[in-house]
């Protein structure tokens, strides 16, 4: 493990900034005359630039970094003139009261003190937000407000005025309490998302700065993060999806994708268990261009960490095959994270983790304890922290205004880097025209104009399968029409049947472009990475598959996924009792109504083939939010006549009637494998004289978003006599089958046996649905 920085912690004014540190900061500046990333055609790093004032680093041709020698040259004049000339003036004004007037013609030592005060504004924005709005989390945002600042003006690629570019770098804030410093670099670099008016109303009703980071608020923000750890495993899904989409578009002379992805985790989101999972499949996948950065300020809510926390977290992520820093004094010695950062950029075998040694609630009285982590500051404390760096005359929210301009090099850059690569996109269509096509769709949302006629159809002459049978011949077929179709399974990929036959394993370095993940055991990870394979932006399509009764493992990540409106393709497995022998402790009982609960997530349970392509023809085209289709292992009585793909985008639809034009006396209504006990006890019904209706309720969420009208035909109000049929929970089928109706459920965990014995145990059997049918009429 590389250590950076000294071992000192005490507080750092500006005033004693000495000359040595000043001069390293040298190495991070991006205006005229300092550090640049100096692209290619294809966009890779070319060089650094006055490194250490005699070197600089320089692209080698085998995607590694070396160091030759550069004789150093000043800017020339006609640099500094004009408006840059006031820039500087206006600089050396503010600095001249904080530090004095001595040294500031060094160019060095000069940037090195605009960086300083940058960040000291920012810490004081933090403090102002939270006093104003009287909530909020202030510890993380002033510890790591250097980390926030020099990411944001000297390390990442972005154009504020174009929040979505393809080829920006993706920053992830899993720490997501810590919103705030997110907030103020959103600010501060020109993004229209976060204005001052929104810092003043921090966490408040219609603020774009909630309480915790929500993309679909705040434009800027590439993910939904609160819960600890989810953070990584975005990450991870956006480090993947970059991995894979260079695999398969890059070309030796062509180069379009290439971006980094940058994620701040906290001791919370190392003692999470989903990012070690995230964390062991980015070393896995040798994932080089993700950085991982850890806000080690050994504090948690109830304490220190010492309380529940003393691992080797550097060997940890050793061990998970990362490349590992140390940054020990970012406080006194902002370089020091940039050191971390050039290691970073010249990793090509492993994705980095930098553990930055913070200190929580910097500047306040509560600095380096838990008292820091959330909640407001008394008078006293404010006061003298504005006196620590020289801001007692200035108003609450103040911007000193060469900050903002300061944050615009890198905006300005970021445009220009957009605009070069549109050119070379457009180069890149012209000399691979079958690449740019498939690549233009999956920018445009990856859905081809005719993909949907690549579903298959079933009649009840087919050979009977399992749903999850009806569901591969789905996927594999979807497969060859979306080119953005990509995903795997939890090590069940033989049971989920969720194999893409034709295409080969996202396996780095040797086939990236392979679109078979196998995540292993980990469904947790799995559904996190989905999450950020999702909200790349790259109309990239995952999917993540596993047995139902294990979605309890990656409930949290699910939720997230309708949160942020992730288009995730849930294939659950295995989803009843008829599972049969692997007992209670597989067996799904309550996870139906519980995933039901979701808002934004919807429930898919089909009853034969043509359902199945039904609900993948939701799921796919549903890019605003995530999907889960629930599918049998066992073999089903038939591929039942009346069912459509089309009835199923209504969530509800009549499968089979013998009313004429009259209603029915009897509604039966199920889902999945239970459907064709509804309709083989609805033919015996009949042939006794009854009048009876079999309703497939596929899709709650859908049916319920439908017309009154509509509804009012498929389960008309005067019907009284209803009978529900689902091997799951009984919760939630009240509302459908009314005060007056029956509905035949599970209520116990289950039972290990053959799947034919369990289910007569519970009376999902032709005979006794029949039989409680009867009992209406009585």
């Amino acid at each position: 493990m590389a250590s950076i920085g000294s071992a000192s912690q005490g507080l750092l004014s500006p005033l004693h900034l000495n000359r040595r540190s000043a001069h390293s900061h040298r190495l991070l500046a991006s205006n005229h005359y300092r550090l640049g990333f100096l692209q290619t055609k294809n966009s890779e790093l070319l060089h650094w630039n006055r490194i250490q004032g005699k070197n600089s680093y320089k692209r080698n041709g085998t995607n590694s970094i070396r160091i030759i020698n550069k004789v150093e040259t000043e800017p020339p004049a006609s640099v500094v003139k004009g408006e840059d000339q006031i820039y500087l003036e206006s600089w050396k004004q503010e600095l001249k009261t904080f530090v004095g007037s001595e040294g500031l013609d060094d160019v060095d030592y000069f940037q090195g003190l605009i960086d300083r005060r940058c960040v000291d504004n920012m810490r004081m924005m933090v403090v102002d937000s939270v006093q104003n709005s009287k909530a909020g989390h202030p510890g993380l945002p002033l510890g790591m407000a250097e980390v926030g600042y020099l990411l944001y003006r000297h390390a990442m690629k972005y154009n504020p005025t174009n929040p979505s570019w393809f080829n920006r770098d993706r920053f992830v804030l899993s720490a997501g309490h810590g919103c705030l410093l997110q907030y103020i670099c959103l600010h501060l670099a020109g993004f229209q998302s976060v204005q001052i008016d929104d810092l003043k109303r921090l966490c408040k009703l219609g603020s774009r700065a909630p309480g915790h980071p929500e993309n679909e608020i705040t434009s800027g923000v590439e993910v939904t993060t609160g819960p600890l750890g989810q953070g990584v495993a975005n990450a991870v899904g956006l480090a993947l999806a970059e991995r894979h989409l260079a695999g398969r578009f890059n070309k030796p002379d062509a180069v379009i994708v290439d971006h980094r992805t940058f994620c701040i985790m906290g001791d919370g989101c190392a003692m999470e268990g989903i990012s070690n999972e995230a964390a062991s499949l980015a070393g896995h996948w040798k994932l080089n261009k993700l950085t991982l950065i850890y806000d080690d300020n050994h504090n948690t809510i109830d304490g220190d960490t010492s309380l529940a926390f003393s691992e080797d977290i550097s060997g940890r992520f050793r061990a998970l095959g990362w490349n590992t820093i140390s940054v020990d004094n970012i406080h006194e010695d902002m370089d020091s994270f940039h050191r971390a950062l050039l290691s970073a950029f010249s990793e090509t075998e492993k994705p980095t983790f930098i553990k930055v040694k913070t200190l929580i609630g910097k500047l306040s009285k509560k600095e380096g304890t838990s008292k820091a982590h959330h909640g407001t500051f008394d008078d006293e404390d404010v006061e003298q922290m504005r006196k620590r760096v020289n801001w007692e005359d200035r108003e609450p929210f103040y911007v000193i205004p060469m900050v903002y301009r300061e944050m615009q090099k890198q905006a300005e850059h970021g445009k220009n880097l957009e605009k070069e690569w549109n050119v070379s996109l457009e180069r890149y269509k012209q000399k691979y025209p079958s690449e740019g096509k498939e690549f233009t769709t999956l920018l445009q949302g990856g859905l081809p104009g005719d993909w949907k006629s690549a579903l298959p159809r079933w009649s009840d002459s087919d050979p009977v399968d399992a749903t999850r049978g009806y569901s591969e011949k789905c996927l594999n077929q979807l497969a060859k029409s979306i080119p953005g179709l990509i995903g795997g399974s939890a090590d069940l990929a033989s049971s989920n049947k969720v194999y893409l036959k034709e295409f080969e394993d996202f396996k780095p370095p040797e086939t990236p472009w392979g679109r078979n993940i196998h995540y292993g055991v980990r469904e947790h990870a799995m559904a996190g990475i989905s999450n950020g394979i999702a909200l790349h932006g790259s109309g990239l399509i995952p999917f993540a598959a596993t047995f139902l009764v294990f979605s309890d493992y990656m409930k949290n990540s699910m939720r997230l996924s309708a949160l942020s409106h992730a288009g995730v393709v849930y294939i659950l497995t295995h989803d009843s009792i008829g599972l049969g022998e692997d007992g209670p402790t597989h067996q799904p009982i309550e996870h139906l109504a519980g995933l039901r609960a979701v808002p934004n997530l919807l429930v898919l349970r089909p009853g034969d083939g043509n359902e199945t392509a039904g609900a993948y023809k939701i799921a796919i085209n549903r890019r605003e939010g995530p999907s889960v289709i629930a599918l049998s292992r066992q073999k089903l009585a038939a591929n039942l006549a009346g069912t459509t793909i089309e009835g199923v985008e209504k969530g509800g639809y009549v499968i089979s009637d013998n009313c004429n034009n009259d209603e029915p006396e009897l509604i039966l209504m199920g889902t999945g494998s239970e459907l064709c006990l509804c309709e083989g006890a609805a033919n015996t019904l009949r042939e006794e004289g009854r009048k009876v209706r079999v309703v497939s309720l596929v899709c709650w969420e859908l049916y319920d978003k439908q017309p009154k009208a509509y509804k009012d035909t498929i389960l008309p109000p005067n019907v009284e006599k209803r009978l529900s049929v689902e091997a799951g929970s009984p919760l939630g089928w009240r509302d459908y089958v009314g005060s007056k109706g029956l509905i035949l459920g599970v209520k116990d965990f289950g039972a290990s046996g053959a799947y034919l014995d369990v289910f007569e145990k519970f009376g999902f059997t032709l005979e006794n649905v029949t039989e409680l049918a009867r009992s209406l009429f009585k």
